[in-house]
Order: C-alpha cells, then sequence, then structure tokens
C-alpha cells in the first residue's frame, strides 16, 4: 500500500493545513485507539446536510418523499465507496493485520466509512463549505443524473424483473450472524432457481444484508 497520503489530497482536490486529521481520518478502528470513528460520526451528518440543501436548490417541484429517495442513494454505503474507490482512498487506509489480511482496503463498509471521515477531516481542517465544495465536486455527475437513477430498492427491482420474465420469485436466506450482540453482521444468500445462481452480501441487519444480494444479483442477471 501506499503510505504517502499527500498524494491523495490530489484525488480529493482539497489539500490539508493539518495533515495529521487526514492520517487520522484512513486510520481503521482495527488499530486501536485514535481512529476514524469520530470523524466518521461527523462526515455522516456534514455529508447528509449537504446533499439534502443540494436536493433542495436543485430540485423545486419535488416533494419530500422523492428528496428523501434521492438524498438515501446518494449517501448510502455503497455509494461512498464507489466514490472512495473512483479517488484511490483503498491504497492509503491503515488498517490492522487482521483486516489488512483479508483485504479490508477494499470491502465497501470500511471504504465508505474512510469517506465519511474524511469528509469530517476536511470540515475540521477548513469550513463546511469547503467540504460542500468537495462533495459536489466528487457526486457532480450522479446529481446531475440523479432523476434517471430507479427510485426503487433492489428487491422491489429484482423481483420485478424476474416476474416480467415469467421466474419464480428470489429466495433469501440467512448463512450466518457474526459480531456480538450490538454489532452484528448477517451473511445472506440470494437464490434465483431458474438460473441456479446464488449470490452472498452482507450488512449490519438481515434488511440490509438483503437488499445487497439482491442488487447484486440484478447486476449479474443483466451483465449475462
Amino acid at each position: 500500500m501506499n503510505h504517502n497520503i499527500a498524494n491523495l489530497s490530489k484525488n480529493l482536490g482539497y489539500t490539508f493545513n493539518d495533515l495529521s486529521l487526514l492520517k487520522i481520518a484512513l486510520s481503521h478502528r482495527s488499530i486501536g485507539k485514535n481512529n476514524n470513528e469520530r470523524l466518521e460520526f461527523l462526515g455522516d451528518s456534514v455529508i447528509g446536510y449537504v446533499m439534502a440543501e443540494e436536493l433542495y436548490r436543485r430540485f423545486g417541484a419535488e416533494n419530500e418523499g422523492n428528496l428523501s429517495r434521492y438524498r438515501s442513494l446518494l449517501v448510502k454505503g455503497d455509494t461512498l465507496a464507489s466514490i472512495a474507490r473512483q479517488l484511490d482512498v483503498g491504497q492509503y487506509l491503515k488498517l490492522g493485520g487482521g483486516e489488512l489480511k483479508s483485504g479490508g482496503f477494499r470491502r465497501a463498509s470500511i471504504l465508505a466509512d474512510a469517506m465519511e471521515a474524511i469528509i469530517g477531516a476536511i470540515t475540521l481542517d477548513s469550513t463546511i463549505e469547503q467540504a460542500r465544495e468537495c462533495i459536489l465536486s466528487w457526486y457532480k455527475e450522479r446529481l446531475d443524473n440523479i432523476k434517471s437513477l430507479d427510485l426503487k430498492d433492489p428487491k422491489t427491482r429484482l423481483q420485478e424483473y424476474l416476474q416480467a420474465k415469467k421466474f419464480h420469485l428470489p429466495k433469501y436466506k440467512v448463512v450466518s450472524i457474526n459480531g456480538k450482540e450490538h454489532a452484528q453482521i448477517f451473511q445472506v444468500d440470494c437464490h434465483v432457481s431458474e438460473l441456479a445462481l446464488t449470490i452472498t452480501s452482507e450488512g449490519s441487519s438481515r434488511r440490509i444484508a438483503e437488499q445487497k444480494s439482491a442488487e447484486l444479483m440484478l447486476e449479474q442477471i443483466q451483465k449475462n
């Protein structure tokens, strides 16, 4: 991994005054103390506000329900992880030995958390307005095309797709539940019998894991 994180500033389009904030933002909790969880907490609130304000300004004719759906699509973990991959954040992450060996720098949840922490770090290093400028530059294409996105959740889209093909509905099965009670990870299979295809995903709840597996299943079916 490349630890010269000054290079990351170029990808982010922002130069830190206090580089230690960026270092903390890239430090996963698996390293122990001085990790990015507090910055993640701050960044989560900042991006939620920035997206809500931008959507309010852009779409004056949209009702509250649609604005909420747009915001959910933009701030969800998978979208944040995708942004992180575009900015090449993964190679700069500081991970504990276990996460490093298991490829944690590629894991969507870790990338999403790091992205929120980076937003928090930029906010503390400058202002919320500067953070807003960075966020909107990263999200420009997504914001410009938000109305073309399907607002239905992945399970609904998969169900409708299979029904249109006259296939049976997908079956979801919890494969495992790991972790402590307050931080459980659910692993769920999504199976489509006609295609003899099973996709497995994980999430912090059964619902989230099912939605992720449905989304991946739909992508796989449409790709083939």
